[in-house]
This record gives C-alpha cells, structure tokens and sequence, in this order.
C-alpha cells in the first residue's frame, strides 16, 4: 500500500516526493529514526532522503559518511529502525559492530542506492538480522528515478518520469528486454530535462509488479555504458586517469583496473613507465601516484609500474572486471 496522505497535493513529483515512495515501499513509517549515511557535503542523495523521511514524520539522524566506530555508537545510543547509504559501508558497519561486540539488531531495515546490491550480499545483511534490504536508483540531476518493492522483482519506474532503454553511442530505442542505456525524460518545471542520458544500463521487465505497483519496471543497474564506473558509490572517469597520468610526466599510458565483490572494490592503477627505475626511485614514484589517484578520485588505489607496451592496446583506461552476482 502507498501512502495516499502524504503525497504532494499538486502533483508536482518533487525529488523528495519520489523518495517518499521508496522509503514507504522499504517499510518507513511514521515515528521511527533513520540513520542516513549518505554525505551531505556536495552531493545531493543525503538531502533526498533527509526530506523525503522528513514528510514521511521520521526522524533523521545526518550521519553522512565515514567515522564507522562513531556511527555504531550513534546507533547503539540511538537506536535507529532504519538505515540508508550504500550497501558496502552497511556492510562495514556490521562488521565493525560484531567485533566490537556492540547489538546494534535495533536495524532492521535498510534502503540502499549508490552501488549495486548482489543477491548475496542482500542474503547476508538478512542473516545479520537486517530483515528487509530494499536499493532504489536515481542520479543527481533526476533525483529518484525507480525504487524496489518488496516484491524484489526488479525497480518501479516513478510515475512523472519517461524512460527510454537505448542502445548506447546510438540514442535508439531497443525492445524490451534487452539491455542498453537508460535515458529519461523529467517535467518537473524547475529543472526539466528532455532525453537525458543516464550513462547506466538496464532493460525493461514485463508486465505490472508482483505488489500491485502497475507502472513500468527495469531490472535495476546492470553496470556502465561507458568506460565510468562506480566504486564505493563513488563515479570515477577516464578524464580523471587521464588528470593522474598528466601529473606524473614518467607515466606513459595507465590503465585502472577495478576488481574484488561489489561492496568490497579494489583498485589498481598499472602505469607504464620507460626503463627500470631504481628501487628507491620506483618506490617514490609509486607513493606520489597513489597520492594523486586519492585526491583526484578521492578513493584509495595500489599502483604498480609495468614495462612499456605491457598494457592491452585496445582504448581502454577503465577496466571494471567485477561481476554481478
């Protein structure tokens, strides 16, 4: 059931409103406290959320992100019901509970977007006592674009939004079913955007939601139509491998390859450089990459030097070799 009351009366569907129906689908009510664990500074998924749960007559507490031992004892002291962020840093969060030893089972239902949820991973916060995992998908120039049900079975479209599954380089339509790039159209009068394109991929699911919810349905993220790519809910560019190699005039080309679970990313960056440096040398050099890679990505990344002509001569400055389970 959806919350009928709390709708916005003009029918606008402001982003909060749109998160308003992926925190009720999750199980938010009236009355409970939500820990949002998404970052306030710069980025605009906290103030969702925060609004949205708001409306809802939740009360929030703004987390943000990071500090995992201060975020458990805000959660032992104030015993959320709910929690919100990515599924990767809920995950560290649980983590960091039990070997500490501190109940933190007061959580029993999380919303999650910013990464993909593998099934596995979903699973595993259920046998942590996190009894409902529900993720919803959205952008920061669209705001909440579709949400899980507890039917799980693939992501609602919002219903003020157009969404079109192209194929990517192409703008054109596929048939149902078949995956490609997801481009929407949003009216809402502040800030309309007509065909834009997501850089996601998705394909349409046949026919209404198990729930009842009868409007469109995508099977959720299926990964990037570019070489861009999501670690630790973070984008990270070719542009900004690009910016690491022009600082570093030793590396020739640079490939950056992203591995590991979902939820438990690593990177690596391969540099070609010429000759052999020394040690010591390569040492230095190995530090000082690493550290543009954090401030250019903000993320953590090991750096290896490779021989000239080492890398794969196929375009490629991202390869994300980490599979959906």
């Amino acid at each position: 059931m959806s919350p009928g009351p709390i709708f916005d009366p003009e029918g606008r569907g402001d982003d909060p409103w749109r998160v308003v129906r992926a925190l009720w689908a999750a199980g938010v009510r009236p009355g409970q406290v939500l820990q949002n664990c998404f970052g306030y500074h710069l980025t605009p998924g906290a103030w969702m959320i925060d609004h949205a749960a708001r409306k809802i007559g939740c009360a929030v507490i703004p987390a943000g992100t990071g500090q995992t031992e201060q975020q458990i004892e805000v959660i032992r002291r104030l015993r959320p019901d709910a929690y919100v962020g990515t599924p990767s840093f809920l995950r560290i969060i649980i983590e960091k509970a039990r070997e500490l030893g501190i109940d933190i089972s007061n959580l029993k239902r999380a919303l999650c977007a910013g990464e993909a949820l593998p099934s596995s991973l979903r699973q595993w916060f259920r046998e942590q006592g996190v009894e409902t995992v529900l993720q919803w998908y959205g952008t920061a120039d669209l705001g909440c674009v579709a949400y899980e049900s507890p039917a799980m079975e693939g992501m609602i479209l919002e219903e003020d939004l157009l969404l079109e599954i192209v194929r990517p380089g192409t703008g054109e339509p596929v048939p149902d079913g078949e995956v490609g790039e997801i481009v929407v159209t949003s009216f809402n009068p502040c800030y309309p955007m007509i065909r834009f394109g997501t850089g996601d991929l998705s394909a349409v699911l046949d026919g209404p939601s198990p729930c009842g919810r009868s409007n469109v349905r995508i099977r959720g993220w299926l990964g990037r139509a570019d070489q861009t790519t999501k670690v630790r809910g973070m984008f990270v560019h070719p542009q900004q491998v690009a910016a690491v190699i022009a600082r570093h005039p030793e590396v020739r080309r640079a490939r950056l390859v992203v591995s590991g679970e979902m939820a438990d990313d690593r990177m690596v960056l391969l540099c070609e450089v010429a000759g052999s440096p020394a040690a010591l040398e390569a040492e230095q050099l190995v530090e000082r990459i690493a550290q543009t890679v954090r401030e250019t990505t903000k993320l953590r990344s090991e750096v290896r030097l490779v021989p000239l002509s080492s890398l794969p001569n196929d375009g490629k400055v991202i390869e994300d070799t980490r599979k959906l389970q």
